[in-house]
């Protein structure tokens, strides 16, 4: 804190003997000694908080960076993903136009190639066909 030679605090003493007295010498000592303790302290003390101020700044900066951080990656997520939606949307319509393409050219050339059926007449009623019976092979004799 202070530089302060051996020398000097020899002369201190000297000086405050003669002033002091021999008397109060020792209590007065004690009493120094007691506010020096006291001021040390109070100085440590300090020290522990600007310490702690600078951590907790320290602190909050690199939480605003992860902060940071945390909100470009989440924006680059997003992005990324509506990317690949509208990708997925595009092929999606490619594929439901080529779709429709290959359905009515199937369809058309289908249609060309089934044989035309005559229907019955509208009048005459169609025979149902009699229901058969399941059968069980070595049963049917029963």
């Amino acid at each position: 804190m202070f530089d302060i030679g051996f020398s000097e605090i020899v002369v201190i003493g000297v000086v405050a003997l003669v002033v002091i007295g021999p008397e109060r010498l020792p209590k007065t000592a004690r009493t120094l000694g007691h506010l020096f303790g006291r001021l040390q302290r109070y100085v440590n003390d300090v020290k522990a908080d600007i310490n702690r101020e600078m951590e907790l700044d320290e602190l909050r900066s690199l939480r605003e960076q992860v902060k940071t951080a945390a909100t470009e990656l989440q924006t680059s997520v997003t992005s990324a993903a509506s990317e690949a939606q509208a990708g997925v949307r595009s092929v999606e319509q490619q594929l439901n136009d080529a779709g429709r393409e290959t359905t009515v050219a199937s369809t058309a050339d289908a249609a060309a190639a089934l044989p035309a059926f005559a229907e019955p007449p509208v009048g005459s009623p169609r025979e149902p066909e009699p229901a058969r019976q399941p059968t069980l092979p070595g049963f049917d004799k029963i």
